[in-house]
């Protein structure tokens, strides 16, 4: 799980541009589609300096980045937007909080693509960011991925109504995916928590409770990072008669609502699933506190056995010439009798009584 450190002293110039994601070795390309309801062109692998002959501005748009550590793409790829240096430079810090912004016709939303990572029990985070402007959208991810490989094959046989579509729409779908991946982590996350929870019911290892802390701070990263984009996708809900962001067309805003429903689905799901954690919490020092009764109460029981007999022996322990039965020839037999029978009705009276 990565956070976010500040490093004292560190100055960097506003218009620098510097990839700070984990993915350095990854090379950058390029994946083109253009297309319209009768026509698809697809690009693949080819290099920025064709993109102004390859776009057709009367068709959607759509080029996706895989990689980010060619800053002159990544430069090229604003200037030929018309893009400010500050919003590339949130393109390539993947520690910026999601967020939408629209500026010089330009709409820029970033996002960050959760999944659990493979052979183990952390985080894979991922940004991605969009630019959108005049039927231009672009894709930036830290590396290639998978994410988005149903929608290429959703434009490429004119599966549903994609083709019919402008860029915002396909913005819409893109957005989706990556929701689904939230779904995703919470489920794996959920699998384990139950796993964890039937071990708590029979376990009082202290390792359970060190895993249960772990989920929570997994569902606590989950909730910071979906709370950004509720609030991102509210502000498309509430001003959608504003007319606001103009790459949106107004009749397409009941797909964004959409998507502000389905993170406050995450959301709720994720207070749920946090509530299951502290009653497995709770569960567990329950059934410490429990165990630890019931230690206590043997010994207690075992203590009080002991008390009169204690006594007994105390009693006889003392060194008085003129002690009863002290020279009975059967006086030792009939103590140790009596001391049994003293055992044997205390525990019938604790019986009786439930004590244990």
């Amino acid at each position: 799980m990565r956070k976010i450190k500040y490093k004292k002293g560190r100055k960097v110039q506003p218009a620098a541009l510097e990839y700070t994601g984990i993915h350095k070795n990854k090379s950058t390309e390029l994946q083109l589609f253009v297309y319209d309801d009768e026509d698809l062109t697809e690009f693949e692998h080819f290099g920025v300096d064709n993109l102004r002959g390859s776009i057709d501005l009367n068709k959607v748009n759509w080029l996706n980045v895989h990689g980010l550590n060619d800053i002159a793409v990544i430069k090229s790829i604003g200037s030929f937007l018309g893009s400010d240096n500050f919003i590339l430079a949130d393109i390539l810090n993947t520690t910026r909080r999601t967020k939408i912004e629209e500026l010089h016709d330009i709409l820029f939303f970033n996002i960050k693509s959760i999944l659990p990572a493979e052979n183990s029990d952390n985080i894979s985070v991922e940004q991605i960011s969009f630019l959108i402007k005049d039927g231009i959208l672009v894709s930036f991810q830290e590396k290639r991925s998978e994410f988005f490989a149903h929608i290429r094959e959703r434009i490429r046989t004119h599966s549903g109504i994609v083709r019919t579509k402008k860029a915002d729409y396909l913005l819409f779908l893109l957005l989706d995916a990556v929701m689904e991946n939230f779904y995703i982590t919470i489920e794996a996350e959920e699998d384990k928590v139950e796993e964890l929870i039937s071990l708590s019911k029979k376990s009082t290892n202290p390792s359970v409770l060190e895993q249960i802390e772990k989920h929570r701070d997994t569902f606590n990263f989950l909730k910071r990072s979906i709370v950004p984009l509720r609030d991102s996708l509210y502000s498309i809900k509430s001003i959608k008669d504003d007319n606001v962001f103009m790459s949106i067309e107004s009749e397409n805003f009941s797909f964004f609502v959409r998507l502000y429903q389905k993170s406050l689905e995450l959301l709720d799901q994720i207070e749920d699933d946090m509530e299951t954690l502290e009653s497995a919490s709770s569960f567990f020092f329950s059934s410490q506190n429990h165990k630890m009764n019931e230690i206590m109460k043997t010994l207690t029981i075992v203590s009080a056995i002991f008390i009169p007999l204690t006594f007994i022996v105390g009693v006889y322990g003392m060194n008085f010439d003129n002690m009863p039965e002290l020279r009975s020839e059967n006086g030792y037999y009939v103590v140790l009798s009596i001391m049994l029978f003293i055992v044997i009705a205390m525990i019938y009276y604790f019986k009786r009584r439930r004590w244990f």
